[in-house]
């Protein structure tokens, strides 16, 4: 199983656009790195809802229904909601945590999908 956690300004799209919607595609992405991870997800992966801005806080999870690689540019990685973090996660909770000592998500701030460990997708979890 692989976990990652996606970055979203929340005026764009929040976590409670997607409750309301339970299904989109993922898109808008443009880093190459971020590019390559979503390239290696498939159906069932998880990932973590990241609202960015002043928020600065994981608020939810979500699940990967499809990934289709046809777009030579961006993957088309259709997503369903998962449902709101019982103990939402802010920055600077992340960032004291040892858990994510030398993480992407600490070390390359502006990369909007990030690789996570089993142990830190239990940490959002908890």
């Amino acid at each position: 199983m692989s976990y990652f956690l996606f970055k979203t300004e929340p005026d764009v799209y929040s976590f409670d656009d997607f409750l309301r919607d339970g299904e989109t595609v993922w898109d808008g992405v443009t880093n190459p790195t971020a590019v390559k991870h979503l390239r290696e997800m498939k159906p069932g992966t998880k990932w973590i809802f990241y609202h960015t801005s002043d928020e600065r806080t994981a608020v939810g999870t979500g699940a990967v229904v499809s990934v289709d690689p046809g777009n030579p540019k961006v993957p088309i990685v259709r997503v369903k909601v998962g449902r709101r973090l019982k103990n939402p996660k802010t920055l600077a909770q992340i960032k004291a945590e040892k858990l994510f000592a030398g993480s992407p998500l600490i070390v390359i701030g502006r990369l909007s999908v990030v690789p996570l460990t089993e142990e830190q997708w239990e940490w959002f979890l908890a």
